[in-house]
């Protein structure tokens, strides 16, 4: 029953990596997902969200209006720490409600936690490996431009907002090298899985 986390900076190719382990049997749990969950309209976490940045972060129908806030806490790193901090408490326990349930449905289960921000989140280590999608910044930089459709000062923008790679190579059990074909990827995602099943 392994506890794996996943995690990987913008652009790195991890979502590639927690697919493919969805389709060979892991139980992937999303913090991105977990996010949006609870940020919704009603929300403790909305409404925390409302009362520390306004109003203006609110859309018409009540939701989160997300681009607002990004543009908001990503050229500010004082003030994406008290997002940070409203957010990653109520994603935690949400995450570990999941993790249980899905070991509970089968103690043998691979649950693989698919985190963007495991570093900058982190609290404690529950987890039986740790693994980093990798793939340099400038392959990054040109993905968040020709497939996402940022501006180069916008794909820096957020690259920055992030910690840098070292540290989150620094935590590795495992690092998935993410800069070749999606082929590559694959094969070194089914070699992991192998691993863990016979772990």
């Amino acid at each position: 029953m392994p506890l794996i986390a996943l995690t990987g900076g913008i652009a790195s190719g991890k979502s590639t990596i927690a697919n493919r382990l969805a389709e060979l049997g892991a139980v992937v749990v999303d913090a991105d997902r977990i996010v949006r969950e609870v940020q919704a309209p009603g929300s403790e976490v909305l409404g925390a969200i409302a009362r520390t940045f306004g109003d203006e972060v609110i859309a018409e129908d009540g939701s989160l209006d997300r681009a607002a806030l990004g543009a908001t806490v990503f050229a500010d790193p004082g003030r994406l720490a008290q997002l940070n901090a409203i957010v990653h408490p109520a994603v935690r326990a949400e995450s570990q409600r999941r993790f249980d349930a899905a070991f509970q449905a089968d103690p043998d289960a691979v649950v693989v936690y698919d985190v963007p921000l495991l570093v900058e989140a982190r609290v404690d280590d529950p987890w039986d490996a740790i693994v980093v999608a990798h793939a340099p910044e400038e392959v990054r930089l040109e993905r968040l431009v020709h497939l996402r459709g940022m501006t180069p000062d916008e794909a820096r923008g957020r690259i920055a907002a992030q910690v840098p790679d070292d540290r989150r190579l620094a935590i590795a059990d495992v690092v998935i090298d993410t800069a070749g074909s999606i082929a590559d990827t694959l094969a070194q995602t089914d070699a992991l899985w192998n691993r863990l099943r016979a772990s």
